[in-house]
């Protein structure tokens, strides 16, 4: 990993994932990508993290536990109301040079583990699918779950440009989408029936923690207000809900988890922005473990970013293999596109 590397990184993070959805990352994120100190910096960040999600986070973080710096100002979340772009640039060196140490510490101890609520809208009409094939409980598990936000999915409600309200009716937790595009999903008014839910990660983010529940709003970019909203409620959710969370190797501790799993259900193996992260020999050993477990009984993998950036779903049934490309999804879950018919 060398400044050339982290210096396109950036480029194509301002490009691709901010353009349109912050202005103030988009324009920071330009600049870091010319800037050799912040790029040296950027240096210390973990092996296979998202570099720019990383050090955008890290600063963030400290300004929410109240380093205190001019910088705020250009944060909504600080602020309160829409912060400045312009000559923000300067405010955010000075903070990172003066802060080198402490960010440098997050950026080697800290993961991205950004989990976003607004995603499950469409987990929802993927499990739909899912029950519908087989008419079984569902059984998940959530590969590089974090704090377990989505394994919750069918307490959730949601709608899409519409006035129809699908899923838990009487949820706190209340998702909005856009569906583009042509295709139209087949949704259940009522949750589809869980049977279990179980989530695996490296580290495991405790909400009852205060700094586990500070680093995830500091993933959340500073402008994005309906994002704080609905990771503050969904946070709420998972504490009043048990969730079997385990930390550790989730590809390898997988079998184990399947085996304890009664045949009556559907296995559902899910992650969504999490595979960006592994190397391709570990995305081929999960993909070879699903394949293994669905020789043996009725088996769905939900996934994105081994194949593109798409979401996909794989699936075993009666020992027979499927593949299926769900569609395109907005990162942030605002939109997604439904290719699969009934």
């Amino acid at each position: 990993m060398d400044k050339t590397f982290i210096s396109n990184q950036f480029k194509t993070f301002a490009t691709d994932e901010c353009r349109g959805s912050c202005a103030l990352y988009e324009h920071l994120a330009t600049k870091i990508a010319e800037d050799d100190a912040l790029l040296e910096i950027c240096l210390h960040t973990q092996q296979g993290q998202p570099i720019p999600n990383l050090f955008f986070g890290a600063v963030h973080y400290l300004l929410l536990k109240g380093v205190e710096h001019d910088l705020k100002q250009f944060y909504d979340s600080m602020v309160g109301l829409p912060g400045r772009v312009v000559d923000s640039f300067p405010y955010f060196k000075d903070f990172s040079l003066h802060n080198r140490d402490a960010i440098i510490s997050v950026l080697q101890h800290k993961l991205v583990q950004t989990n976003e609520v607004r995603r499950c809208s469409y987990l929802y009409p993927s499990f739909c699918y899912i029950f519908g094939k087989v008419k079984k409980p569902l059984a998940l598990i959530e590969i590089g779950t974090s704090a377990g936000l989505q394994l919750l999915w069918d307490k959730y409600s949601y709608s899409y440009k519409s006035n129809d309200v699908f899923g838990n009716p009487y949820a706190e937790v209340h998702i909005t989408s856009d569906i583009k595009g042509e295709g139209i999903p087949f949704l259940y008014t009522d949750s589809p029936p869980v049977l279990s839910r179980v989530g695996l990660d490296l580290h495991i983010n405790d909400l009852n923690d205060p700094e586990d529940y500070l680093w995830l709003k500091a993933l959340i970019w500073p402008n994005h207000h309906e994002r704080r909203e609905l990771f503050e409620a969904a946070a709420n959710e998972v504490r009043g809900n048990h969730l079997d969370l385990i930390e550790g190797d989730g590809i390898r501790l997988l079998p184990g988890i399947v085996k304890d799993i009664p045949q009556e259900a559907a296995v559902c193996i899910f992650h969504t922005h999490v595979a960006n992260q592994l190397t391709q020999e570990v995305k081929e050993s999960l993909l070879e473990n699903i394949q293994m477990i669905g020789r043996q009984r009725d088996t769905f993998h939900l996934y994105n970013n081994i194949q593109g950036r798409k979401l996909h779903l794989d699936y075993y049934i009666d020992g027979n293999e499927f593949t299926n490309t769900v569609g395109a999804t907005d990162g942030h879950g605002s939109w997604f596109t439904w290719n699969l018919s009934v």
